[in-house]
């Protein structure tokens, strides 16, 4: 079995391109690191370092070592924390997933709610938007429609619908109105707030094409606050969820979108393994409520 300790100090090499680059960030003599590398090389039989010059590089099997090793370093550094809450008294923990526009609506009044409710809790917020590595979150905040399969193990409760909005600047044509219809915007130079594979994205184009255009997308953003950045500039409009579009600077307005509006559909997985876990139910309530009640959560007013 491969020694941790010798893996982190490898991986420190790669990283730093050099032995005395990775003695001096790990606080080692650089003769430490030489010997823990060539118990390495023996352990795992590869030869990992070759010279070139006066320094050393890694060989193409030290870097499939070192991209493979990631996410188990990632789950031993967890594990190190685990033991050291364990020291310090702090044997709860709690791991929530969530994308970036609950990120910025709701998971800063909900942590601190949480915390204050549960002092000694270990909280671990993660960001599951993207592509996510490693086991899935106690509990996981996901944009699903409502007959998406629920993964095993988990429980769904069903959040609220997020409408998407129509974000112009502050001169346009459409800013007074209460409401516009999607294919108000059919001619509009269109700026991208999401990824090109992302479900919101699909869903927007989708609804577009139902009311009969594609959109033009002429600025690939690819999150909110950015394409609000560039929606203010006057380059363009853009159409996001609401929840995405709670803080505005005062060069852009949000308008509503008449029926039928793509909408994305807000959830909750949570983790059930049959026993009881009171951090993760007082989260889940305390989230409902921040739902129901949004003028309990801080507006935060996007730079001018």
């Amino acid at each position: 079995m491969l020694d941790p300790h010798r893996l982190r100090i490898f991986r420190s090499v790669v990283a730093s391109g050099s032995v005395q680059a990775a003695a001096d960030n790990l606080g080692l003599t650089s003769s430490a690191v030489s010997q823990h590398l060539q118990s390495l090389q023996k352990e795992t039989g590869l030869t990992l370092f070759q010279r070139a010059g006066r320094g050393i590089v890694p060989t193409e099997a030290a870097l499939v070592l070192d991209a493979q090793t990631d996410e188990v370093m990632s789950q031993w550094g967890r594990l190190d924390q685990v033991v050291q809450d364990l020291r310090d008294g702090r044997s709860g923990r709690l791991t929530i997933g969530y994308f970036a526009s609950a990120g910025a609506a709701w998971m800063p009044s909900l942590v601190k709610r949480l915390t204050n409710e549960y002092p000694d809790l270990v909280l671990e917020l993660v960001l599951t938007e993207v592509e996510h590595r490693g086991p899935r979150p106690d509990i996981d905040l996901v944009i699903d429609p409502p007959d998406a399969p629920v993964p095993q193990g988990y429980n769904r409760i069903d959040l609220i619908d997020d409408q998407y909005v129509a974000v112009l600047p502050r001169g346009h044509a459409l800013a007074e109105e209460a409401a516009i219809p999607l294919a108000a915007l059919r001619g509009e130079t269109w700026v991208s707030n999401d990824y090109a594979k992302a479900f919101g994205h699909r869903l927007l184009v989708a609804a577009c094409a139902a009311a009969g255009f594609r959109p033009r997308f002429t600025v690939q953003a690819q999150d909110h606050y950015t394409a609000i950045g560039f929606v203010g500039a006057g380059i363009g409009v853009s159409v996001m969820p609401g929840l995405a579009a709670r803080s505005l600077p005062a060069s852009v307005v949000r308008v509503a979108l008449e029926p039928p509006a793509p909408v994305r559909h807000l959830a909750a997985l949570v983790r059930d393994d049959g026993t009881s876990n009171p951090a993760a139910d007082r989260a889940v309530a305390l989230l409902t409520d921040l739902i129901k009640h949004p003028s309990a959560m801080p507006r935060r007013a996007l730079p001018r």
